[in-house]
């Protein structure tokens, strides 16, 4: 069992768990997740780490209550446990030889691009981040951000806080006037990390995107995961559990993965209303 040590409500669809597994503390590196089950009978969802104290023993998770096993994980709380914790799991961020970096966050995907930013900003990295949300109510780690970035730039769909409309706007500019990345790096919703590369094909920026599809075991057994790669060598198959979850954004066939992420919509929503109904009957 591995018990939560904080609770924290980052929005009214967003929660960050802190959770004792000294394990996992010990090993996880920025880019790396884990997988959990919320009771016994759940089913399994990976997490990206968030953050780590290996000294306490604890590894950070943050999650969008979007589906009946995170409304469960959201019933936990403070001095609860999660049955099972594994990881960590895929391959971390490759930091190696980055000077100046262009960190692109979007909604819940700010909480993996948040440890990524921190560790290049460790590495001494100029760190540019850009991170989006609908609106302001929706806003999460600008101030996490703000400490590992030299430069942060915040983005509302509807102008509500920061500067309006998405992230590519700030980004498009910034390379228009002549900035330099060795790397962006863009992680959040499908359409959002399409359009960042899109924005970046004409300067030739490497982009790294990460890739967070529906996964069971974690270990490339189920192929759940797989993405479509264009490579210089040809179409291939990869799985985003181990070959990832980061990949090179000119390489991935997003149009696919938006439409393998669709199939289970419906039933994600189903299993979410009877979580809720179940729970409301039990309290």
């Amino acid at each position: 069992m591995y018990p939560i040590a904080r609770k924290v409500s980052l929005n009214p669809t967003v929660t960050l768990m802190d959770v004792y597994a000294p394990l996992v503390a010990n090993k996880a590196l920025p880019g790396q997740f884990i997988i959990l089950r919320a009771d016994a009978e759940g089913e399994r969802i990976p997490l990206t780490v968030a953050g780590t104290d290996p000294e306490k023993g604890l590894v950070t998770i943050i999650f969008q209550i979007v589906g009946a096993t995170t409304f469960k994980l959201n019933q936990l709380n403070e001095g609860d446990s999660i049955p099972d914790f594994a990881g960590p799991l895929g391959e971390p961020t490759d930091l190696d030889g980055i000077t100046s970096a262009c960190i692109v966050g979007g909604g819940v995907g700010c909480a993996i691009a948040w440890p990524i930013a921190k560790a290049l900003k460790q590495r001494g990295c100029r760190v540019t981040g850009i991170i989006g949300f609908r609106n302001m109510d929706l806003v999460i780690l600008e101030k996490e951000f703000a400490e590992c970035c030299d430069r942060l730039i915040v983005m509302t769909d509807d102008g509500s806080y920061g500067e309006k409309g998405n992230v590519t706007v700030p980004l498009k500019a910034l390379l228009e006037g002549g900035e330099k990345f060795d790397k962006v790096v863009a992680i959040g919703p499908l359409v959002m990390m399409k359009f960042t590369v899109l924005a970046c094909k004409p300067f030739g920026v490497p982009v790294t995107v990460s890739m967070n599809p529906i996964m069971i075991d974690g270990t490339g057994m189920c192929g759940g995961c797989r993405l479509s790669l264009n490579t210089p060598e040809g179409r291939v198959t990869r799985f985003a559990c181990v070959d990832g979850p980061d990949f090179d954004g000119y390489q991935v066939d997003f149009d696919e993965a938006m439409r393998r992420g669709r199939m289970y919509a419906s039933f994600e929503k189903h299993a979410y209303e009877e979580a809720c109904r179940l729970f409301k009957k039990e309290g």
